[in-house]
């Protein structure tokens, strides 16, 4: 049969494999590159034969991410072998490729040890060093059984059993033989970049009343030196975690008195909160937006009129007052479309866009909670905008350059994606089409490239997603646009048309720097902590060299808060070097040095952040270079700073 590799027709005869199939179009070099053949959606392994019917073969390249997770999941499966030859009394699960690694869970009666994974990281070279292959084989789901019962391996048939399949899959290296679909690596010497991580607690199907396992995590790249930037990059993430940071900068903390995934925020961190929060709302009443807010508690009659009940349930705290059920917000919508509902709205009226920094709260399960990134209770800017059918076009666009502009002004690149209809959602096809038709348009025609991500919309309407990629390349889903025609028919929002009849609105959904808690979270660890001079708490700190410098030092701070600047005196009798090297692991912006010189000149000595010493320089002078610091990225988005929240003299 003719088929296409590498823009070459070449004929194949039935039952070649892909990897002799690819050699005929691809060079000896590429070929050592490549991990699997791919027909169509479809990813198999070097050995199987062509498909028949199958009119494209693609080489999958080890670098690229379907080459990635066959060689993590082929990875996980050496990691299986080797715990299996040292530790025979292990059960093995399950096994999956994950984004930049993989794990297996374990059944094994006493915890594994650091000692103990880098015993199983040898006995894993040992098996790449061997070049075992991977051999595929095809049995009845009663062979699998008798197999995997003879071997011990219970959770095995368990799966074996939830199977409504006649046949199955099984993989065999080095003597270990695991089900699986695959694909696979045609042999183990294609392993060459690993690393076992980490083990953490792991319940038996996600299900806390089941056996609770050990999950071993391990990294897997294609090349060593792949491996060596990943690992470096960890890192430079471990000096940027965003809670070593928190503690260092006095910024927030956690508290088990007060409960798991309620951060405390301090003086300084509630600060910058303040700053980003005005910040917010200034632009979008220069947008056009109304400020609003509405209850944290909700009839729980609500909750099941909007389909929140039925769908996010699990997500979600309920509670009761003289004997009424009421739901805690994990959103404000509802309380927004309440608010339209308190009057007749004409389409003059409209677009309506409310805005609200509404504190919900989320019932996230313990294990997932992970410091200001993944909380309990947060603060979310959001935005809710009532809008007719003919606008909607324009306020999806304008909300998009709206998100541009804030996320350029924090320094931020991010990749656009749009999520469709979920298994678990409502609302009519129609609305559904109508809704995702709003969303690539306006894209389009801002020549925005996206992605699609099926499947993954909110459970009433689809949605953009912006996802921030950080100074590590990480990338973090802040923002969000959601476009719903069923929720304003369920709450029967209406407005009254031209024409003197009732028609219905559509709303948007909208969250711009998402929670606010996760926000900053990820500001920290893009900034390592030393965030923008605008939105740091103590954007100047004076240092006295002597108490004889100390009312000097003084008056230029009153000098600094004069201007709006937010400055501190350190006049502790204590070294210079010492209060120098405090204020840099504090990320203070401009350190101001003042003795006998600048006394006499009516200057200081100005040094930055990054430990670059300016030299004497005119107090006014500095002034004016930590304003301009400030007000430059505002100019380059066309936005507003204003200079506030003096420290208190």
């Amino acid at each position: 049969m003719q088929v296409r590799i590498a823009d070459n027709e070449v004929e194949v005869p039935s039952g070649q494999s892909c990897a002799e199939a690819l050699a005929q179009a691809v060079s000896k070099k590429k070929m050592k590159q490549v991990v699997a053949g791919k027909c169509g959606e479809t990813v198999l392994d070097l050995r199987d034969p062509v498909p028949e019917g199958c009119s494209e073969l693609e080489p999958v390249f080890a670098e690229s991410p379907e080459g990635l997770a066959v060689i993590r999941h082929s990875t996980a499966h050496v990691m299986a072998e080797a715990v299996k030859s040292l530790f025979p009394t292990a059960k093995v699960t399950i096994g999956p490729d994950i984004e930049d690694g993989f794990y297996y869970d374990f059944d094994f009666e006493r915890s594994f040890t650091p000692e103990d994974l880098e015993a199983i990281e040898k006995e894993m070279e040992k098996s790449v060093g061997a070049d075992m292959p991977f051999e595929r084989r095809e049995v009845s789901v009663d062979e699998a059984k008798k197999f995997f019962l003879h071997q011990n391996e219970s959770y095995k048939i368990e799966l074996l059993e939830e199977m409504d399949a006649d046949r199955v899959t099984l993989y065999t290296h080095n003597g270990f033989t695991d089900l699986c679909r695959g694909p696979h690596v045609p042999s183990t010497g294609y392993l060459s970049a690993f690393k076992l991580m980490k083990v953490a607690g792991a319940y038996w199907r996600g299900d806390e009343n089941r056996t609770m396992l050990q999950r071993i995590y391990g990294t897997a790249w294609a090349r060593p030196k792949d491996l060596k930037n990943y690992l470096q990059q960890l890192e430079e993430a471990k000096k940027r975690d965003h809670r070593k940071l928190g503690a260092q900068l006095d910024l927030f903390s956690f508290s088990e008195e007060a409960g798991p995934g309620m951060p405390l925020w301090h003086p300084k961190g509630a600060l910058i909160r303040t700053i980003l929060e005005d910040f917010s709302r200034k632009e979008h009443l220069r947008r056009g937006y109304q400020l609003v807010q509405g209850p944290t508690l909700l009839r729980q009659e609500l909750w099941q009129r909007s389909g929140h009940y039925d769908n996010y349930r699990e997500n979600m705290y309920f509670t009761e007052i003289d004997d009424q059920a009421y739901g805690i917000k994990p959103m404000n919508c509802l309380a927004h479309m309440l608010i339209y509902n308190t009057k007749i709205r004409s389409y003059r009226d409209l677009p309506i866009r409310y805005f609200e920094l509404g504190t919900v709260h989320r019932h996230e399960k313990s294990g997932v909670l992970h410091g200001l990134l993944r909380v309990r209770q947060f603060t979310q800017d959001d935005a809710h905008i009532l809008c007719r059918p003919d606008q909607l076009q324009d306020e999806i666009s304008k909300i998009v350059r709206f998100v541009q502009d804030v996320l350029g002004l924090f320094g931020f690149d991010y990749e656009v994606e749009i999520s469709t209809r979920p298994e678990k959602s409502i609302g009519s096809d129609d609305a559904w089409d109508r809704a995702t038709d709003a969303l690539t348009k306006a894209l389009d025609e801002l020549g925005v490239e996206y992605g699609i991500c099926a499947g993954d919309g909110a459970f009433y309407g689809p949605k953009i997603d912006m996802k921030l990629k950080d100074a590590l390349g990480r990338k973090w889903q802040c923002t969000t646009i959601q476009c719903d025609f069923t929720l304003p028919e369920r709450f029967d929002l209406v407005y009254v048309g031209q024409d003197g009849q009732r028609h219905r609105p559509v709303m948007l959904h909208r969250a711009m720097l998402g929670a606010i808690e996760r926000f900053l979270g990820v500001l920290l660890e893009h900034y390592a902590g030393a965030l923008p001079t605008w939105l740091m708490p103590e954007q100047a700190r004076v240092l006295n060299i002597t108490d004889d410098h100390a009312e000097y030092a003084q008056q230029c701070v009153d000098q600094l808060r004069a201007a709006g600047i937010r400055a501190e005196a350190d006049l502790r009798n204590e070294k210079l070097g010492y209060k120098v090297r405090e204020a840099q692991m504090e990320k203070i912006p401009y350190v101001l040095v003042v003795g006998e010189q600048e006394v006499a000149t009516s200057g200081a000595n100005l040094r930055l952040r990054g430990g670059k010493n300016i030299g004497v320089l005119p107090v006014d002078d500095i002034i004016d270079r930590i304003r301009h610091d400030c007000l430059e990225p505002f100019k380059r988005g066309g936005m507003r700073y204003s200079f506030a929240y003096e420290s208190t003299p």
